[in-house]
């Protein structure tokens, strides 16, 4: 940008240190990059205090340190970037710097880890179980390697793991911790942590991962604000390291059963080890996760071994993880990602895990890029904004050498994922021998213990380009044109994993279908039961069984795409705030109109990550007067959030759009805010807030008509069907010869087609089918053999299962069209498969859905062999039918709602066995699903079907139902 003009009192150089007036410079100039608009007042003195006067947050701060840290060519230390109060502090650490501080470990020093493969305890029912396991296999395994520094690594074992924690475990039981108790850790990255969450278990407590203090001289003001999840997860012991020890007899008075406030050091000051640690049941609660951090009202995501194990599994399976992996994470420990993602993950697959804490990689983004080049990593995982700190604040001779291509799968969540920053990571570093393969955008919350849904493994990411308007005004995800200018992108966030589930629904809370938005919902075992000690909430978190995630999505080609979010929760770097705290606090500050503050999220195109923005209305409208209220109410947020907001916006009266009742409505807010409407005066805000006054109205009317339309449809869908099953029924039922049936009921589904509105394209592809034959077709509906039949001329006999000939219509309207009945939950049972053949011998087109069920989940899985074994036996060519649609329409047996939709039949060229071997039936098999999947526009779930690792309580989750 440019360079101040000399008028211009910019800043002081009162610093006595040498280079003092260059440090303050550099501090002015990136003053001015974030906050452009306080170039005419900006003065920088070594009093200068770096949250209240200039608005720094920690990346800021790094952001500084990096710079001076090249300027200067020194290495400052890292906790320089929270400790540092002021300017003068900065300059002062500069000028001390001592000569040591520059030298560094070679970066292209390769550390291969390389271990002997292990198995994962499938046995294993709880963590401590999953410890155990492996200290018996292997207790000087190399488990983790904690990065303290250039050159430095704590190497820690499976064995060590366990002896620590034992030690621990055995201070706290003999401090009076019973099992049940809930003990919260407040500690760094580092092995203490690893220790103690063990040493908890072990004792039968609950660990309670909290976050640690930011800024030293910040400990008593955090510990107070922190206390308010120790009362509500009624605490009764805290774990923290020395310097927060001090102070920590002041919870004493603000948390009523803390019955301690411990040292690591102190609760093994005994070195004696328990000899029998707990025995924990698969369903007692093994880790309390609070979502809330320090902000809103405290919410304890209660979760057992049985999730945490499950969830761990079951990513291991989307991701195809063993102990061959590495793992290379700067995630903090206190938050899912990087305790259950990264630690616990790595522990239970034997994958040796390299951690640094998140400090360390704020400080220089380039160290965890080395890290994963040191040591050959083929996992990492990360939230957005960490990408963009490696595009912008990396420069290119900081990773002249870099190799990234051991990288397999580097997981982008936590928080909203930009496609831009996808692209330009790949791109960036595609010289580091990066594959775009392996950046994989993923979603995941605490309520489901972290990981939800995962892309393929190398796939790379996929990103939806669709209209802006369609999405905004109609909730529909409709593709763009490539040439729109307007367009919205969204990247794919793949499929549930293994054994979990997802489904998107409207304003009536029923399935939406392909590509409509709506809130997403999710079930299966890695689901929290609810909230700790509050049942209020825990009501509000689920529908029937399934739980609301507050996340707006749709499905497409049956991948879930992440939107927006219900909630007005604030994701900034990777952390959860919500908005109600702060905004009291600012309320109270002189100046500030009571009940008139707004806290909203605004992009940041720089960091990739959501900026926080606190609107306020006043009626001061002096310069400096508004000056002195912005630094005051910087100083009261950085006391709520412990790093300022990245915006405070004063507004005058009645700027911030309310509710009728007097409520702020923060979205409308945040749409006046992004389109620069917010506080203009006289008739623009009149004017703005009419227009958006229109807008909701018209959007609600909108919904409305939306939601009536769909109900009328429905009710012509369901007059349509009964008009046409009445008359069709009796002519199949009465009519003497089999071709007139399949006559009658060919044009029935047709007629049904039409009058509902239906279109149903055929695309064929090679010869026409021969009469004898085996069809193979996907599973998505109870529309499929309608489809089926229409689509196909001539006489089908359909493979159908037994429960159906059982009833009495469609029973006897099935055995009237020559069906084969089959037993519950399979498609290949022998006296069905005899029957199969001696149909097509006799020159029959056998109809199976080689799946042998319906899932509601988009997705195609596995086939049983026995079609094709009887194509093979009896000669006859396997005809490939892929459907796509149907499942849109109508989704399954417990969602009788149906919605308006095309369908696709795509028939492949006829596939004939290479002989009558099972070996040649396996074959055929493989082509035709093949086939089905390239066209069926919905995922491959055969890895899903085989299990890979789950238990078979995990795998049956599923909503099934037998066709």
């Amino acid at each position: 940008m440019d360079k101040p003009d000399a008028s211009e009192s910019s800043f002081a150089d009162e610093s006595p240190h040498s280079g003092g007036g260059s440090v303050l410079r550099m501090i002015r100039d990136l003053t001015l990059e974030l906050h452009p608009d306080w170039r005419r007042r900006l003065v920088v003195r070594p009093e200068s205090d770096l949250d209240r006067d200039l608005g720094y947050d920690s990346l800021a701060r790094a952001e500084l340190m990096l710079r001076i840290n090249r300027e200067f060519g020194i290495r400052l230390s890292d906790q320089l970037i929270v400790d540092a109060a002021t300017a003068g502090d900065i300059s002062d650490a500069v000028a001390s710097a001592a000569p040591a501080r520059m030298r560094q470990e070679p970066k292209d020093e390769r550390r291969p880890i390389i271990l002997p493969q292990s198995a994962a305890p499938e046995e294993a029912e709880t963590l401590l179980d999953a410890l155990a396991a492996h200290v018996r296999a292997h207790p000087d395994r190399p488990h983790v390697r904690l990065w303290s520094g250039e050159g430095q690594e704590q190497s820690l074992t499976y064995g060590a793991l366990d002896r620590g924690a034992r030690v621990i475990a055995k201070g706290l039981a003999t401090r009076g911790v019973t099992p049940g108790d809930r003990l919260a850790i407040m500690l760094p990255t580092g092995a203490e942590f690893l220790e103690a969450f063990f040493g908890a278990l072990m004792a039968g407590a609950v660990p309670v991962p909290v976050y640690p203090p930011l800024r030293r001289a910040q400990i008593e003001d955090h510990l107070r604000r922190q206390a308010r999840i120790l009362r509500d997860v009624d605490a009764s012991a805290l774990i923290t390291d020395a310097a927060t020890r001090r102070v920590g007899s002041l919870l004493h008075g603000l948390v009523e059963n803390l019955r301690g406030v411990f040292t690591v050091s102190e609760l093994a000051g005994s070195g004696k080890m328990l000899a029998e640690a707990f025995t924990a049941r698969d369903s007692d609660t093994a880790l309390i996760q609070y979502t809330s951090g320090s902000t809103g009202d405290p919410k304890g995501v209660v979760l057992s071994h049985a999730n945490l194990l499950a969830n761990i599994r079951a990513m291991g399976a989307a991701a195809a993880v063993d102990s061959r992996d590495v793992f290379v994470s700067w995630l903090p420990l206190y938050h899912d990602m990087g305790l259950i993602g990264a630690w616990l993950g790595s522990l239970y697959f034997a994958v040796p895990a390299v951690i640094m804490s998140p400090l360390s990689f704020i400080a220089d983004p380039a160290r965890w890029l080395w890290a994963i080049h040191r040591h050959k990593a083929t996992l990492t995982a990360a939230p957005n904004f960490a990408f963009e700190l490696c595009l912008k604040r990396i420069p290119d001779a900081d990773i002249a050498g870099l190799d990234l291509s051991s990288l397999r799968m580097v997981l982008n969540g936590a928080e909203p994922v930009s496609p831009r920053t996808l692209s330009r990571f790949t791109e960036r570093y595609r010289a580091s021998g990066f594959s775009p393969g392996a950046l994989a955008p993923v979603y995941g919350l605490a309520e489901n213990s972290v990981g939800l849904a995962f892309p393929p493994p190398g796939r790379g990411p996929v990103i939806d380009s669709i209209e802006r308007r369609a999405l905004s005004e109609e909730g529909i995800a409709r593709p763009a044109a490539k040439d729109d200018p307007d367009a919205v992108e969204f990247a794919s966030c793949g499929q549930p994993i293994p054994g979990h589930q997802i489904r998107i629904v409207d304003e009536t809370r029923r399935e939406a279908p392909e590509r409509k938005q709506g809130r997403l919902e999710f079930k299966g075992p890695s689901a929290t039961a609810g909230y700790f000690r509050n049942s209020e909430k825990t009501r509000a978190l689920f529908d029937g069984d399934w739980l609301d995630s507050g996340d707006l999505a749709y499905m497409a080609n049956g991948e879930v795409h992440l939107t927006g979010r219900v909630k007005d929760i604030i994701i900034r770097a990777g952390r959860n705030l919500h908005p109600q705290e702060l905004e009291e606090c600012v309320g109270d500050v002189e100046g500030v109109r009571k009940g008139c503050v707004a806290v909203v999220a605004g992009a940041d195109a720089e960091t990739g990550t959501e900026r926080l923005v606190v609107v306020a209305e006043t009626r001061l409208s002096e310069p400096a007067a508004l000056e002195d209220l912005r630094r005051r109410i910087l100083k009261s947020a950085s006391a709520i959030l412990e790093t300022p907001p990245e915006e405070v916006f004063l507004a005058p009266p009645h700027a911030i759009p309310k509710t009728s009742s007097g409520k702020i409505r923060r979205a409308a807010t945040r749409e006046l805010y992004a389109a620069g409407e917010l506080g203009k005066p006289g008739r623009g805000v009149r004017a703005q807030f009419f227009r958006l006054g229109v807008s909701v109205a018209s959007d609600r009317i909108r919904r409305t008509l939306t939601t009536a339309r769909d109900f009328a449809y429905a009710a012509w869908w369901w007059a349509c069907l009964l008009f046409v099953a009445l008359a069709v029924w009796p002519l199949v039922v009465l009519l003497p010869r089999r071709d007139w049936r399949h006559a009658v009921l060919r044009t029935g589904a047709r007629t049904f087609f039409a009058l509902a509105g239906i279109a149903v394209r055929v695309e064929r592809v090679g010869a026409p089918e021969a009469r004898a034959a085996v069809i193979v077709s996907n599973h998505m509906s109870y529309l499929d053999g309608a489809v089926l039949s229409a689509a196909f001329p001539g006489r089908l006999t359909f493979v159908v299962a037994e429960r159906f000939g059982r009833q009495l219509i469609a029973g006897l309207l099935l055995r009237r069209l020559g069906a084969i009945f089959v037993g519950t939950g399979a498609a290949d049972p022998h006296g069905a498969e005899g029957a199969g053949l001696q149909a097509v011998r006799a020159g029959e087109r056998l109809v199976v859905f080689p799946e042998g069920r319906l899932r509601r989940m988009p997705g195609l899985l596995s086939f049983y062999p026995g079609p094709f074994l009887v194509a093979a036996q009896a000669s006859a060519p396997v005809i490939p039918a892929a459907l796509s649609g149907t499942r849109s329409i109508l989704r399954h047996s417990h969602q009788w709602f149906p919605r308006h939709g095309s369908i696709t039949v795509h028939i492949g060229t006829p596939i004939l066995p290479e002989g009558d071997d099972f070996a040649s039936a396996l074959k055929a098999g493989e082509a035709a699903r093949a086939e089905i999947l390239a066209h069926c526009k919905e995922p491959d779930l055969g890895r899903e079907e085989i299990g890979f690792g789950l238990k078979p309580e995990e795998r049956g989750t599923r909503d099934v139902a037998d066709s």
